[in-house]
């Protein structure tokens, strides 16, 4: 079912860390649970048909145990349906979406990238999508790689709404990689969606060595490939916080989360991100969460937090 998807990351479902609710014959949704929240990630794929009708399956199956229904990641069009099922909406944050067919390195925009890629020629870099059926054998040097990242960043493996290094996952995916002579310096595994409508990454990650600018060309070439394969778009993923209003008269929740895009930079870092995104000139796209509201919600957003960072000990020791 996630193949015939024509939206990547339903490809997430391969990773086999969330439970699959099934609806008709082609729809499914992935869900995590935490305490009382029973999360689905990134709403519902199959046809339209099935997907209403799973949402409120999943739904009353939710309201049997006691729990909260929670859609993460939700796009915009599916709304009217998450405010029928009587569930509340805040925006996330925004996701970025290059449509392929304009993609170009050609014009003053990309003149500081074409020279670092030049640059990274010079010093033997160069870029390959490797077939699933060929990953098996790297996942050595992909683990040495993703060992290192982990290490420099002095972070964890996530999950939930994140892929995790499991070799059973990534040998089941196309995987991009930058070698720097016979030598992989970075990675990241391809996310196909169905009738070439888009493509997108799960785990990007670089070695201790990896040459400036690496993760630049990794991006680049295979947005430049996927275009030639026939992808529609490179769903870049989504910036954090990014696009709420802080006006007077704004919800509390885009206020507060308007002042920590600004204010947080030195913490999270998510202009940063949104300013990487933004070079690769790309739609913004809005996402949000549909859940319960008023007293509810703090503690479905903290349980929320706790299951992408991989339960309390992850929130705690990143």
């Amino acid at each position: 079912m996630a193949a015939a998807s024509p939206f990547a990351r339903a490809s997430l479902a391969l990773l086999g860390d969330k439970a699959i609710v099934f609806g008709g014959e082609r729809a499914f949704l992935m869900c995590g649970v935490e305490r009382r929240s029973w999360v689905a990630r990134g709403g519902r794929v199959g046809p339209e048909d099935e997907r209403v009708e799973l949402a409120w399956r999943f739904r009353e199956l939710v309201d049997e145990h006691d729990g909260w229904t929670v859609f993460y990641q939700v796009r915009p069009e599916s709304l009217p349906l998450y405010l029928d099922l009587g569930l509340t909406l805040l925006k996330l944050g925004e996701s970025a979406r290059v449509p392929l067919a304009e993609f170009s390195l050609e014009g003053r925009h990309w003149k500081s990238v074409r020279h670092s890629l030049r640059d990274l020629e010079k010093e033997g870099c160069r870029f390959a999508v490797v077939p699933a059926a060929d990953v098996p054998v790297l996942l050595p040097e992909l683990e040495r790689v993703s060992t290192e990242w982990l290490g420099t960043k002095q972070t964890r493996e996530k999950g939930f709404s994140l892929g995790v290094f499991a070799p059973a996952y990534l040998s089941r995916l196309p995987v991009a990689v930058v070698r720097r002579g016979d030598r992989i310096v970075g990675f990241a595994n391809v996310l196909p969606g169905a009738e070439h409508e888009e493509l997108s990454v799960d785990l990007m990650r670089f070695a201790a060595d990896a040459p400036r600018g690496t993760m630049d060309l990794l991006f680049v070439q295979l947005m430049q490939w996927g275009r030639a394969e026939g992808y529609r778009w490179f769903d870049l993923g989504m910036a954090p916080l990014a696009g709420l209003e802080p006006r007077p008269l704004a919800p509390l929740w885009n206020r507060v989360g308007a002042a920590v895009f600004r204010l947080g930079e030195h913490f999270y870092n998510f202009q940063g991100l949104r300013e990487y995104k933004d070079k690769f000139e790309p739609v913004w796209e809005p996402r949000y969460l549909a859940s319960p509201g008023g007293v509810v919600l703090p503690v479905i957003l903290s349980n929320l937090t706790s299951l992408i960072s991989g339960g309390l000990k992850g929130v705690l020791g990143k």
